[in-house]
């Protein structure tokens, strides 16, 4: 048995993100640094309600896509980032499994969603720095959702290379889309339990 090479004080590479013991722990790299993620139940449980919505949507829409999230990676021009939410086409998915790999590029999302953990150290990499590296990597819909005080969605679209803000919706009012495919939810739906 042989012990991964953990560069105590980094910069770190994508071996070492690799190398790094299963403990429940989920991590991104960005810049040569590992991040600790910090979701909590609260936080799981609306992006699971988040994808739950997105994947019903695009089964009405008859969308050809896949809606997924963490664990899987995305490559960003930082490095490797798991988004709570995200969609990709059926085929970059189908490609994906049957090579097995767990790493997406970010060209290929169409939408990327992060669900804010207030006062961690995630947030404001999810609020400014996620922004600037998926507006780069082109994805075309970045979404951030806040729980606190009440549920809230900001929907932004790229343009010209950067995300403008489309739509802030709270809880008892409607989020609607049109792309990538059409959807329309209550913010507030997300801390709802079935």
């Amino acid at each position: 048995m042989t012990a991964a090479v953990i560069h105590e004080y980094g910069p770190y590479t994508l071996y070492d993100l690799d190398a790094l013991p299963e403990e429940g722990k989920q991590y991104e790299l960005a810049d040569g640094w590992l991040t600790e993620l910090s979701p909590s139940p609260w936080h799981d449980h609306a992006s699971d309600r988040l994808k739950d919505i997105l994947r019903s949507a695009a089964k009405q829409a008859g969308a050809d896509v896949y809606v997924a999230g963490g664990p899987n990676d995305i490559s960003t021009p930082a490095g490797i980032r798991k988004p709570d939410v995200f969609v990709v086409p059926r085929d970059t998915a189908r490609a994906a499994i049957t090579r097995k790999a767990r790493t997406y590029y970010a060209s290929d999302l169409l939408l990327a969603a992060e669900v804010i953990s207030p006062r961690s150290a995630s947030e404001q990499v999810d609020r400014v720095r996620k922004m600037r590296e998926y507006a780069q990597a082109g994805i075309p819909a970045y979404w951030i959702v806040d729980l606190e005080p009440e549920p809230k969605v900001a929907v932004f679209h790229l343009h010209d290379g950067s995300y403008a803000l489309g739509a802030e919706v709270r809880a008892g009012q409607r989020v609607t889309v049109a792309q990538p495919f059409a959807v329309s939810f209550d913010p507030g739906s997300l801390t709802e339990l079935d």
